[in-house]
């Protein structure tokens, strides 16, 4: 019945507490996906036969556990943004992750809602045809409610200063990245001046919207909501990472302008052209980074996930959009290394060589998954992308490795820490020409080995 019979234990005893009622869980299951934390599918029967279904988000063994104020504050933003008639889930429950945490690590028991999240299916399937027209409309609606709602009344809600915790989360890091210093440098010296703050959803994407042939029901993941400036939302859900190869860049739904009337039409103040410019910026950057954060949780052994340790590789992608943005860069069509390899055996050693014996478990991972757990067949595929990472490496690692130290030579660099020191100094501003190119070029070469058709994709 269950993949945690102890986890279905204590959810029940929680349950019965809170409802005054016996209660049996009768299924327990792991949904795929969540990187950030664990998500199961909850299937209860109370004591006079009825039935629900909730879903439970829970902390992952392995990350450090969430603060009680922020899980508290979560659980009271969504009520609060639900009485606003925002469309999100009912919270049942909530505990910080303490001693007396009743299901042993920090989670939130909310409603389930029945509908569809996966933004290729959304994007592309005819069973969303006919709502998709008007979602970018809807979607800044829903903001507007949501920005309307007053921070003051969510208890421990944190303050954010956007920039400011951007640039402290690179400085953490300590891993030179000369595309991100180029980005955070146009960030700092473009700042619009700061809106009224606001109650901010923080991860209000295509993928964390439940959408049905109907339209919206349900804003979900509500863990990073916290005081700031609310054109942060716009220019997050028209980021590029999350139109998901679609070129409409509201969440890949539709139009800038349909967002922006729907949030007017909602009571909201869309902001100017070179403020939402700003905020998608500082949304591809955020984003950069939380894909660097996400994997550190892999490299530093706390989780063996592959979707975390694929995550870092994704980066790349962002820095290549960052120069996008800004125009010091344009899509650009790259062969996949993969579609011209010859992989010719090492001798002594035998056929099927290397290349080859990667590229059948590749392909078995990818298609010969069968009809088993959903999360299962999510990883696999993971899996398979990984395993085309590493045999493009492979194959280009060495030479990408030597033009690199090639071009850190031309700008007199010993290496990027060296050039992004000269980067945020502007020692190099008399050619920056010179820097963007190098910066463009070393972007290039990682991307043709992490994702060669990402570099096609238009800003």
């Amino acid at each position: 019945m269950s993949e945690a019979p102890g986890l279905a234990t204590a959810l029940a005893s929680r349950l019965r507490s809170l409802w005054g009622t016996d209660v049996e869980v009768t299924s327990l299951r792991r949904a795929a996906g969540g990187a950030s934390r664990e998500s199961w599918d909850v299937r209860i029967r109370t004591a006079g036969g009825a039935e629900r279904r909730l879903i439970l988000l829970r902390d992952s063994g392995g990350r450090e556990r969430q603060p009680a104020r922020n899980i508290a504050a979560e659980a009271a933003a969504m009520t609060a943004a639900r009485a606003a008639g925002v469309p999100v889930p009912e919270v049942h429950d909530h505990g910080a992750g303490d001693q007396h945490c009743a299901l042993g690590r920090a989670y939130l028991l909310a409603e389930y809602l029945d509908g569809e999240t996966i933004p290729r299916r959304l994007l592309r399937d005819e069973a969303y045809a006919a709502v998709r027209p008007g979602l970018a409309r809807r979607l800044g609606e829903v903001l507007a409610r949501i920005h309307r709602v007053d921070p003051g009344q969510i208890p421990g809600l944190p303050e954010v200063d956007a920039l400011g915790q951007l640039t402290g989360l690179y400085r953490d890091f300590a891993e030179p990245r000369p595309a991100l210093e180029i980005g955070l440098r146009w960030l700092g010296a473009h700042r619009p001046p700061s809106a009224a703050p606001a109650l901010v959803h923080g991860d209000f994407r295509t993928g964390n919207l439940m959408i049905g042939a109907d339209g919206l029901r349900g804003v979900l993941d509500w863990e990073l909501a916290h005081r700031g400036d609310p054109r942060q939302d716009l220019g997050w859900l028209c980021t590029k990472a999350w139109r998901f190869g679609a070129t409409s860049p509201a969440g890949g739904f539709g139009s800038r302008e349909d967002l922006m009337a729907g949030y007017a039409a909602g009571g909201g103040t869309p902001p100017d052209e070179p403020a939402q410019r700003w905020w998608e910026l500082y949304g591809t950057l955020r984003w950069a980074l939380l894909c660097r954060g996400q994997a550190e949780r892999y490299l530093s052994g706390a989780e063996p996930s592959i979707e975390l340790a694929v995550l870092g590789r994704r980066v790349c992608e962002q820095e290549y959009d960052i120069l996008l943005a800004l125009g010091y860069a344009a899509p650009l069509a790259v062969p996949d290394p993969l579609d011209q390899r010859d992989s010719q055996p090492v001798r002594p050693h035998d056929r099927p060589a290397g290349g080859e014996l990667l590229r059948a478990v590749g392909e078995f991972l990818a298609t010969e998954i069968g009809p088993v757990d959903p999360r299962l067949r999510f990883h696999a595929r993971v899996a398979a992308n990984a395993l085309r990472i590493a045999e493009r490496e492979a194959l280009l690692g060495a030479e990408h490795a030597r033009r690199h130290q090639a071009r850190l030579a031309g700008l007199r660099c010993a290496d990027d820490a060296a050039l992004c020191a000269a980067i945020r100094d502007g020692s190099l501003d008399h050619r920056f020409d010179d820097v963007v190119a190098a910066v463009r070029a070393a972007v290039t070469d990682k991307l043709t080995v992490a994702n060669p058709g990402h570099l096609a994709l238009p800003g």
